[in-house]
């Protein structure tokens, strides 16, 4: 199984944590399962990061070193989609994590996940945006350059080769 090989692997990610406890908590889950395997497939290279104590929950989230190639060149949301006259792009970051039930990880989660390594050090992640900013047209994402995480605009229609979405699962 990739996700407990890239798991053993990459044991910085998640001190502490054993992986038969989640396991366990996979297997008492398909839909997180699926949720995961969509994750997976769309190479997003999911790993556990931390586990909240008051909930229970094994965190998941996108470790690819790049964003995640199966969710490229997508805008922001469906408004932004339906919003492109010509060249729309197939799917939106929001539609695209809602379908595979997941949560388009937020700037301070993608800061987070930043500690464990670098990602993003060519490519771009869309990143949930505050509906301030999204009421006026604009979306959000972020990358890392320079050894640094950087946080730009764009329009929530726009879309490129290099951006995708980086997803959050709790389990």
């Amino acid at each position: 199984m990739a996700l407990k090989a890239r798991f053993e692997k990459n044991m910085s990610r998640h001190k502490g944590i054993e992986w038969a406890k989640v396991q366990a908590k996979l297997e008492a889950n398909a839909q997180r399962l699926w949720s995961l395997n969509e994750m997976e497939r769309t190479g997003g290279e999911p790993d556990v990061v931390g586990h909240d104590k008051k909930t229970g929950e094994y965190i998941f989230y996108d470790c690819s070193a790049e964003s995640p190639s199966g969710r490229r060149s997508i805008c922001y949301d469906r408004e932004a989609l339906e919003a492109r006259k010509a060249f729309k792009p197939k799917d939106s970051a929001i539609g695209m994590a809602a379908a595979m039930g997941i949560e388009i990880l937020t700037e301070e989660q993608y800061r987070e996940l930043q500690k464990l390594g670098n990602f993003d050090a060519k490519t771009s992640s869309w990143v949930k945006t505050l509906s301030e900013i999204r009421k006026l047209g604009g979306a959000i994402f972020a990358d890392l350059r320079y050894g640094n995480v950087f946080v730009y605009h764009n329009g929530a229609e726009s879309y490129y080769g290099g951006r995708a979405f980086r997803g959050e699962l709790r389990v």
